[in-house]
């Protein structure tokens, strides 16, 4: 190491050329790199949907389900398969193991479910397979389509534009909410049909039979070889008016004497409006890797361009732009950034002077550029995570250029030649450097590894300052020592100064004045009773433990975020048609408008949609106005539920985003039991349980919703009688229900094939008409009561199972403040008193497991970095005791971890405070190397141990002092929530960008106040104990040798 610093500043000219590359080089990648505001991570959930036109959950359950389970368990990697049957579709959700490669499963997947595909009925839709990523549910750009405007041209227009944004790069998908699928809709009528003789199979297989290309081969003579084929696709509705279906002495029956024929939409299922008013969303979903930035601009641009060849009346509202979000918080943490950046210039700059702070400096652009520069080459990146990787990495990168720099200027202001004093320098602190950089990256290394969401998610943060800090080492060792040999000038000494360095090398400590005195003064004191000290800074940490458990606000996941939207969920049970749904979706929607900071209010009602609960009748997604120009969301959500309190018959939820990447309520237990009445009843006193513990609020259970289905039985030996089947009786009952799709036509203007569903006039579709049918036999039309009856049934309207057994869940938010832990402890100890079923098991999801596995792997990660530092440290001091003294100030250092939340008055969060104490397991130990590596070369020349110790921690208060500082103004501004827009000249507080990172950098920065104490007192003292200890030790031996010496002779 020696040689190639040495090489470096011999030849500075080079090493000022590769400084500038780097600089170039990390603007280039900075400018080039993608920018987002969280980080779009692969998760290892792939999901499959198959759709069958009128199926029931039931038979969903067995016809679809079951076959897809059956060659999707043995799949390798699966952690988890959850599975879904409802009405007209079916769905396989398979959660893989985190090390799992997903391309690969995906693949897997598709191919078993090609397999069972051949025992799906021929009457289902393609499947399905999608990797599940947190893109598709949180959309870049929402549009909404509105206006005064037919329902046709919002569906022509939001068409066009899916087509033409679908085409630009940096666009995975585009998915159109809101419009109903076309359909060429035939209307057949039943006395016209029966007038003529025909039966509804006649008419059914002659539309079928008649909408077809067949191609007919080639034939090939003397005049060449020509291809054969016979058109009869349908391309309009007239061609199916045309049709002639019937021909009775000479008289040609056609389409148009028994149906009419339009081109429609299908049945409503759904209603959306922008506040009050239709409206068809188009979100618009980036692809991975992509400059979010520029493709939203790209896709404003592609709108903007085609809004000039709308009709009028037509508006276009942007009810979602996560490039606003992205640039505000860019531009929040880039301002936090350089009020990092300047905090610790101006230190440097009060204690090295200008020309030593701008060397110190450098390290920060040149680590910064170096990041970019290798952010980019992997394909990362820049979002928020990296952004405050690099706020708390401001105050670290520069402790190895604090070291050197002033140990280089301790050697000019004795005289020496910048030249030589910063190549000494270099060289005497390589490996004490090395060695702290090291540990911090021990300490942040196992954090790579950490599995699930939560972990993916927050990888950028340790590979960012793994990148930093490795580029802040060579700036330290390599740049930062070869610019001083150009531009070194010791920094503000004067006379008195000079003879403190002198006193603190070889002089009289107690003539060394200022604040290096006084600590000298008060650590010779501590030093006369080593035992005293450490006893009463374990009793410290032993109080700040017990104050947190007393005082402290819990233990959380995430921290609270002010959130930009929030959601309105609305609730019903019983039987109600999508107009009911919408009328009580009505009620409330008319309650919201008008409440101050609320900027647009989202409406969906009918059906629900995927995973929702079943008694979901209807939404309202609200979008808040900025936070700075309003109330808080809890405040506006509490108007909402004050507004809508006295709507009675219906259930109404008003809920926010939890923090970081969780999903669904906080509160996720899973029933699962064969008995299936058994496993209702204990759903019904879970959730009652949890109903009546305090603070659970919005609570909910999937029990099937009391309902009525009507089940039709056949007589097949009196429907035999008559000619008749199930497939005859079957078809007819479509006719009045959904219709029967005989095929598919491409028309010129669309890009997608349009159903062509046969069915009876709407006045005959009712419950009523149903047992009116009459149904056409080889006996002539009879009555469907001939053989048919009717009978009410409880129905069931989703199935769910978990692993190929059937379940339900209890699911509860929770009100502000209350913790997770305390509510589940409080229902555990409830359950033995439910007297569930034996044969119910009890199984704990959703945030409670996330909270169990992350304070699982923090433990294990902890342990791993801890025995990494130790390992480092025993090579570099090749001692035990050092390296054991050296992790004993990492143990105590998490005391001020809790006293930095107790000023603060925050939670413990388990991922940001978590996080938080392994990174200050690395950044605590760096003071204590050198600090030991300093006081082992001091040892080699002096005498008394306890000189060595009192001359050590006079050279090294200063740098100790420097670095600590450093680190805690860089992390001040989040740590204390302060905001300061350099450009706009505004501070203010506050925020979601600081509420993120208040309680890590809290953490980190009491913890590092904390050690600071422990480095300058504790390690003195423990120094001084195990001098003392070795002392008595050598006198025990030495009285026993020379009580031995007499007696031999």
């Amino acid at each position: 190491m020696n040689a190639l610093i040495q090489a470096a500043t011999s030849r500075s000219r080079t090493v000022m050329i590769a400084f500038f590359v780097i600089i170039a080089a990390g603007i280039i990648s900075y400018n080039s790199i993608p920018k987002e505001s969280e980080p779009d991570i692969d998760i290892p959930f792939i999901y499959v949907e198959v759709t069958l036109e009128g199926v029931a959950p039931e038979d969903a359950e067995r016809l679809l389900v079951r076959p897809l389970e059956q060659e999707l368990r043995t799949l390798e990697g699966i952690k988890e398969m959850v599975s879904s049957a409802g009405e007209n579709r079916a769905t396989v959700t398979l959660e893989f193991e985190p090390e799992v490669d997903v391309d690969k499963a995906l693949a897997d997947v598709r191919e078993r479910v090609d397999l069972a595909k051949a025992k799906l009925p021929n009457t289902a839709e393609e499947p399905r397979v999608m990797q599940v990523k947190f893109s598709r549910f949180d959309p870049m750009l929402v549009m909404l389509l509105g206006g005064d405007a037919p329902e046709r041209t919002l569906h022509t227009l939001s068409q066009e534009l899916k087509d033409k944004i679908a085409g630009l790069k940096g666009v995975m998908e585009v998915n159109v909410v809101g419009a109903r699928e076309e359909l060429l809709e035939i209307i057949i009528d039943p006395l016209a049909i029966e007038s003529y003789g025909l039966s509804p199979s006649d008419v059914l297989a002659f539309v079928e039979n008649n909408n077809r290309l067949v191609a007919a081969g080639a034939m090939q003579g003397e005049q060449g070889r020509f291809a054969i084929k016979v058109p009869g696709v349908i391309e309009s509705p007239e061609d199916v008016l045309g049709l002639p279906i019937k021909v009775e002495q000479g008289r040609v029956v056609r389409f148009r004497d028994i149906a009419t024929v339009r081109r429609t939409f299908k049945d409503t299922e759904s209603y959306a409006r922008l506040n009050g008013k239709p409206a068809v969303a188009i979100e618009v979903v980036h692809r991975a890797k992509s400059n979010v930035l520029q493709t939203i601009a790209e896709v404003k641009e592609l709108v903007a361009e085609s809004s000039q060849n709308w009709p009028p009346g037509i508006t276009l509202t942007y009810s979602r732009d996560k490039s606003y979000y992205i640039q505000k918080n860019i531009s929040t943490l880039m301002n936090n950034v350089a009020t990092a950046v300047i905090l610790v210039f101006i230190v440097l700059i009060g204690i090295l002077g200008i020309q030593n702070a701008v060397l110190v400096g450098i390290a920060i652009p040149g680590s910064f550029c170096a990041a970019f520069f290798l952010l980019n080459a992997t394909g990362m990146t820049v979002n928020m995570v990296v952004l405050f990787a690099m706020i708390m990495a401001v105050g670290m990168l520069v402790d190895g250029a604090i070291v050197v720099t002033e140990l280089a200027d301790r050697k000019m202001a004795e005289g020496i030649h910048r030249q030589v004093a910063y190549t000494e320098a270099a060289q005497r602190m390589a490996w004490p450097i090395i060695a702290s950089t090291a540990t911090t990256l021990a300490a942040f290394l196992p954090l790579i590894f950490w599995p699930g969401f939560t972990g993916k998610f927050l990888a950028f943060m340790p590979i960012t300052l793994i990148y930093i800090l490795s580029a802040s080492l060579v700036m330290a060792l390599i740049f930062v020592p070869t610019m001083g040999t150009l531009f070194g000038r010791p920094g503000l000494f004067n006379e008195k100064i000079r003879q403190d360095l002198l006193a603190a090398e070889h002089g009289d400590l107690f003539s060394i004045g200022g604040y290096t005195g006084h600590y000298i003064r008060f650590l010779d004191r501590v030093l006369n009773h080593p035992w005293l000290s450490l006893a009463t800074i374990t009793l410290m940490l032993f109080l700040l433990y017990g104050a947190y458990a007393a005082f402290g606000k819990g233990i959380v996941m995430f921290p609270d975020i002010e959130p930009n939207n929030a959601s309105i969920d609305i609730r019903a049970r019983g039987d109600m048609s999508v107009q009911e749904k919408d009328k009580l979706v009505r009620l409330v929607e008319e309650r919201v408008y008008g409440i101050d900071g609320i900027d647009y209010a989202y409406v969906k009602s009918g059906a629900s949609g995927r995973g929702a609960a079943p008694d979901l009748i209807g939404s309202i997604r609200l979008n808040f106005r900025s936070w700075r120009t309003r109330r808080t969301a809890n405040e506006i959500l509490d108007e909402v539920n004050e507004r809508t309190s006295d709507i009675g018959g219906i259930i109404i939820e008003s809920r926010v985003r939890q923090g970081g990447r969780q999903e669904g309520k906080p509160i996720n237990i899973e029933l699962s039991s064969p008995n299936l009445t058994a496993l209702k009843d204990a759903a019904d006193k879970v959730r009652r349980a949890l109903e009546s513990i305090p603070g659970v609020i919005n609570a909910e259970d999937t029990r099937p919703m009391p309902g009525i289905e009507w089940r039709l039985r056949v007589d097949r030996t009196e429907a035999a009688r008559f000619g008749a089947d199930i497939n005859l009786v079957g078809t007819i009952i479509q006719l009045v229900t959904n219709g029967i799709k005989v095929g598919e036509y491409r028309p010129d203007d669309a890009d997608t094939e349009i159903d062509i569903r046969v069915r009876f006039p709407r006045d005959k579709r009712s419950l009523d008409h149903l047992g009116k049918l009459r149904i056409p036999t080889s006996r002539g039309s009879v009555p469907i009561s001939t053989f048919v009856s009717q009978e009410p049934a409880d129905a069931t309207r989703t199935i769910m199972r978990t692993d190929m057994r059937r379940t339900l869940l209890v699911q509860s938010d929770l009100a502000p403040g209350v913790l997770i832990a305390s509510v589940l402890e409080e229902l555990q100890a409830r359950v033995p008193e439910l007297q569930l079923d034996p044969s119910v098991t009890f199984r704990v999801k959703g945030g409670a497991r996330d909270q169990e596995e992350t304070i699982d792997f923090l433990l294990k990660a902890f342990a791993l970095a801890m025995a990494m530092i130790a390992i480092i440290l025993v090579t570099q001091f090749n001692s035990l005791f050092q390296a054991l003294l050296i992790l004993t100030a990492v143990v105590f250092s998490t005391g001020g971890v809790l006293l930095g939340l107790l000023i603060s008055n925050q939670s413990f969060s388990l991922v940001n405070c978590g996080i938080g104490a392994i990174a200050l397991a690395g950044i605590v130990v760096n003071n204590n190397i050198v600090l030991i590596d300093t006081f082992n070369q001091v040892r080699k020349v002096t005498d008394s141990t306890r000189e060595a110790i009192m001359r050590t921690c006079a050279q090294r208060m200063r740098p100790v002092m420097l670095t600590t500082v450093t680190t805690v103004l860089g992390l001040m501004p989040m740590a204390i929530g302060m905001n300061i827009n350099i450009v706009g000249r505004e501070i203010y507080f506050g925020g979601p960008s600081t509420q993120w990172w208040k309680q890590m950098a809290s953490s980190i920065g009491g913890g590092l106040i904390f050690a600071t104490i422990l480095t300058l007192l504790l390690t003195p003292s423990l120094l001084m104990i195990q001098a003392n200890v070795s002392r008595r030790l050598r006198e025990r031996r030495r009285r026993r040798r020379k009580d031995r010496s007499p007696a031999a002779a």
